[in-house]
């Protein structure tokens, strides 16, 4: 996991980014180091903690998946054929639904902490983690930047052992509190990312991957936040 932090996250280490494609089936485990710092605010419950703890969380792992987020969302909303929607997602202007999609997903997060227990940010990181895996495993990359690169990389046996370690992560939680099963909301929101980035785009480049990343984070807490307010 190593050669994964230096670029998933903030974090000053030096890593071999030849290796990245060989550590993907870790992705997950990425999930305890994104989240340490806003788990120990909402521990703390330093306040105000949920605008520390999201503050915290993009403090680690910075504003790449924000910004994929901003240019997927201004490509999905262009009107018109692929070539205009692909065209509006790489053009270096951030356009309005762009804006919009980041407002909602930084105050529905800020939002939905507070309803739910300390933990609930590893479980959403994690489903964050694992999405992106599972989008990576789609094979369809689009063009030959960092995403089709790690496509490349993502072997049948690299996923499984990916599935393996996620499910290793995710179980003890839900043997802990049976609401915490409402985190895969996150993965639902993951994967209606992945549909619409295929239907629209032909396939999937960093800036889906990224918006796979906070879309599924996001659902993960708005789900955990419905089950913990009802159940």
């Amino acid at each position: 996991m190593r050669d994964l932090i230096p670029f998933f996250t903030r974090i000053p280490i030096s890593g071999n980014f030849e290796r990245i494609q060989e550590e993907l089936w870790a992705l997950p485990l990425l999930a305890i180091v994104t989240s340490a710092l806003p788990t120990v605010v909402l521990y703390l419950r330093i306040p105000p903690e949920s605008l520390f703890a999201v503050l915290g969380l993009y403090l680690t792992i910075g504003l790449l998946h924000l910004d994929g987020l901003a240019d997927w969302a201004d490509g999905i909303m262009a009107k018109g054929d692929r070539e205009r929607k692909l065209r509006a997602m790489k053009d270096l202007n951030t356009g309005i639904a762009g804006i919009f999609a980041v407002v909602m997903v930084l105050l529905l997060q800020v939002y939905s902490l507070p309803l739910i227990p300390f933990y609930g940010l590893y479980l959403a990181e994690l489903n964050s983690k694992f999405a992106m895996l599972l989008a990576l495993a789609t094979k369809r990359p689009l063009g030959e930047g960092l995403g089709a690169y790690f496509m490349e990389g993502m072997e049948k046996k690299r996923l499984v052992l990916g599935i393996i370690l996620y499910a290793l992560l995710f179980l003890p939680l839900v043997l802990y509190e049976p609401r915490s099963m409402a985190s895969l909301a996150g993965l639902l929101a993951g994967g209606y990312v992945i549909r619409l980035s295929l239907k629209n785009f032909g396939g999937l480049n960093g800036d889906c991957i990224g918006a796979v990343a906070e879309v599924s984070r996001t659902g993960a807490l708005m789900g955990m936040a419905l089950a913990w307010a009802y159940l």
